[in-house]
Formats: structure tokens, sequence, C-alpha cells
């Protein structure tokens, strides 16, 4: 099965190796654009008439990505997502055969556990993402959500699961240019990199103030 697994996996890295972005589209056009249904249901914190919508873009492998899960994303759902003022979508954009396996494995899980199994995955990263043999890694710490052996294996094996991923990050690298983690449309404003909450302190005032008016 891990051999299966691994092939699996593999594939959605061959693909991200050759993905290329699109020209942009226009501010306005790309807002609307990036709101549409995607393949896979959204994962989305805050209000849903927010006056601000930051679209997130992450691969669980990728270290930028961990350090805004852990130094900003708490401040910012404090003082903005909690507070009603933005609503934050979660995307997937993984950069290698292992994050898709992780995100696979956090979708599979229902609804309540999606985002305690991010934030484990996460704060587990160095463990898993860098040993020797990381699907088994990835298996023992998915162990600590309740999964076993038989429930991975049979979440990796759902090619729904790994159409639906693989199409959420074309998607975002064909038509909204994603290339890298993590980045960030914040209201159709691409910003890339692990913003801090000064950053979005910046950013966000001029938006919110507008609005307000």
């Amino acid at each position: 099965m891990l051999n299966r697994r691994s092939l699996l996996c593999l594939s959605i890295g061959l693909l991200s190796s050759g993905l290329s972005a699109h020209p942009a589209l226009p501010q306005t056009a790309l807002a609307s654009k990036l709101l549409e249904p995607g393949p896979l249901p959204e994962k989305v914190f805050g209000a849903a008439d927010a006056p601000v919508t930051v679209i997130e873009y992450a691969s669980l492998t990728c270290h930028h990505c961990m350090n805004f899960h852990m130094a900003t994303w708490p401040a910012l759902k404090a003082k903005y997502v909690d507070t009603a003022k933005v609503r934050f979508i979660a995307r997937e954009f993984p950069l290698d055969p292992l994050s898709t396996a992780g995100f696979m494995l956090a979708r599979c899980a229902d609804d309540t556990k999606w985002y305690p199994i991010i934030d484990m995955l996460y704060r587990t990263r160095e463990g898993w993402a860098h040993s020797p043999k990381p699907l088994d890694a990835l298996t023992q710490t998915m162990k600590q959500a309740g999964f076993t052996q038989e429930t991975v294996e049979a979440c990796l094996r759902r090619e729904d699961l790994f159409q639906g991923v693989r199409q959420v990050q074309e998607r975002g690298s064909k038509e909204f240019g994603v290339n890298s983690t993590p980045t960030f449309f914040i209201n159709g404003e691409k910003k890339v990199g692990a913003l801090t909450i000064s950053d979005f302190d910046k950013i966000l005032a001029p938006l919110l103030s507008a609005f307000a008016k």
C-alpha cells in the first residue's frame, strides 16, 4: 500500500513542476473570479459579510507557511477574523507529494477536525516532513487524530480527493498566477510571502477605513 500511496502522491509533484501562471486579470475581475466555487468545499473562517476577504494558498511542507500559521494567524484571527472584519479562506497549494497527502488526510476527517489536523501537521512538520520515511511518519502523526493505518491508506486511495486538491492547485496557478507559498489575495490584491501581523495591519487599515465611511 505504501508504494501505491507514494505513486499516487508523486504524480501531483510531477504536475506541479509544469504549472505556469497566466497573465493577470484586471483587479476587479480577479477579485470576483477568486470567489467563484472551486472543486472542493471552501474552508472559511469569519463572517460571510466581512468587508475584507483574505484567501491564502499554502503548502503543508512550506516553512514560510508554517511560520505564518504559528506566528501570524492567531493574531490575525483574533484581531480581524473573530471581529467580523475579515473573512479568511484557506486553499491547498501543495508543493510536493507529501503535502498533497497531508491535505487529503485532513479532508478525509469530518469538518470539525479539519482545522485541528492542519494545525497539528504544521506544528509537527519538522518531524514527519524530514523523516527518512516521511509517509510512514505522516501516518504515525495522523494516528494522533484518530486515524489508523487502514484509514490512512483508504484516504490516500481516494481519486476524488486527489483530483480535487490537484485542481485547486492548478486553478491557483493558471488563473491567479500562484507560483509560491504562502500567497495571499486580499480583496483581490496579490501578496506573496509570510506576512506578519504588522503587514496585515498596514494593508487592512485603508480597506477597513474605506468601508467605515
